[in-house]
């Protein structure tokens, strides 16, 4: 069974090109991908995820609000006892933000032109991780 990863466009964020590429690509590599759609609020993101059963959560944000969208996406998979659900977040990030969303809970982050070889290779990897015990 393949692993199953969730993109997910949190905020008020209307451009969605960049995360249909992405969930396109790692369907293409033969992940199961499920994808929200477009100005999804927190709580929806995680009720689908549990929903979904999935060991990673894609973030796409544009919007600036990354740190604090990553932030309350982790502490709301927590409180919901799905901690062990890897989060990844890709956009628009400054260099400078990378650290602070990996404080924030995100496994991996994927500033804007990072090659998509990269980043499936990554996101499978750390889907991999999630389903071993």
């Amino acid at each position: 069974m393949p692993a199953r990863v969730l993109v997910a466009k949190p905020g008020l964020d209307g451009h969605d090109r960049g995360a249909k590429i992405v969930a396109r690509a790692l369907r293409d590599a033969g992940l199961e991908v499920i994808y929200t759609g477009i100005r999804r609020r927190v709580e929806e993101i995680v009720a689908i995820a549990l929903q979904e059963d999935v060991a990673v959560v894609g973030l796409s944000i544009l919007s600036g609000a990354h740190v604090a969208l990553t932030a309350r996406v982790t502490a709301a998979l927590r409180e919901a006892g799905a901690g062990d659900v890897t989060v990844v977040v890709g956009g628009t990030i400054p260099a400078a933000d990378v650290p602070l969303l990996k404080e924030a809970g995100a496994a991996a982050v994927f500033p804007t032109g990072t090659p998509l070889d990269e980043l499936v290779a990554e996101v499978r990897a750390l889907a991999a991780a999630a389903a071993s015990p």
